[in-house]
């Protein structure tokens, strides 16, 4: 491609009828703990998000997804194939995005690290990193290019996490709260980046304002679904819950 045009990622729209994504009688466990029993749920809305408290089973449900966990029993499937071998069959396929980039990141710069995401596509080494420069250009990110990945903050670090998605285009996003260490400028862009994606996103959040617009949101609470629908009313749902429970946590204290 010619290096002097703004960058533009070619992006595969995605499949979205109701063969997805799907998750049938899963059993999930870890050691003694059981994460998931019987979970059953198809996706096949372009944007979802998923809420709850902290172990009801979001990064988990994201490992399933994407193949980094196995369950014991029942079946995971992304576009017709088994989760665990969608790396091994269709690399670039899904793309997740961590809580802790530091968990993602492996090369020592920001353009390094985006031309990555381009390997999958079978992107040289060099042409790679000629198109993650232009790439960091169009986004006004130029002078990120040569920047050391430790000398970025850690919501920095999450952006250029973001950024490699991006590049690399899969068809499938999984974002593990990517808005925890955003300021309020960078949780905008973010969220403006998301509403434009032509792929099917699906973000887990604690930050419930971006996703009570998504046509569908799902609360889990201990590997259960505990409620599954329009954004607004799934989110004002948890918020109640929430709000009863630091309630009755406050009388129990008198």
């Amino acid at each position: 491609m010619p290096f002097n045009e703004p960058y533009s990622p070619v992006v595969s729209k995605p499949s979205l009828g109701g063969t997805s994504l799907h998750i049938r009688e899963v059993t999930l466990q870890r050691g003694a703990n059981t994460i998931f029993s019987g979970l059953t749920l198809d996706l096949p809305e372009p944007r979802i998000g998923l809420i709850g408290d902290n172990g009801a089973g979001k990064s988990s449900l994201f490992r399933m997804l994407c193949g980094l966990d196995v369950p014991q029993s029942g079946s995971v499937t992304v576009r017709g194939l088994e989760a665990r071998n969608v790396s091994r069959k269709r690399p670039g396929l899904v793309g997740m995005m961590f809580q802790n980039p530091d968990e993602q990141i492996i090369f020592p710069t920001v353009a390094e690290e985006l031309a990555l995401g381009l390997s999958p596509s079978g992107v040289a080494r060099r042409e790679a990193i000629a198109q993650a420069r232009v790439f960091l250009e169009s986004r006004n990110l130029a002078h990120w290019a040569d920047r050391a990945i430790g000398a970025l903050s850690h919501g920095q670090r999450q952006h250029v996490c973001w950024l490699a998605l991006m590049i690399a285009s899969p068809e499938l996003l999984l974002l593990d709260e990517p808005f925890a260490s955003l300021d309020q400028p960078g949780q905008a862009l973010l969220g403006m980046d998301i509403a434009k994606a032509s792929q099917q996103v699906i973000v887990s959040t604690h930050l419930l304002e971006h996703v009570r617009t998504f046509e569908r949101v799902i609360w889990l609470e201990r590997g259960q679904v505990r409620a599954d629908g329009p954004g607004a009313q799934v989110c004002a749902a948890y918020q109640a819950d929430v709000a009863a429970r630091i309630a009755a946590q406050a009388l129990s204290y008198k």
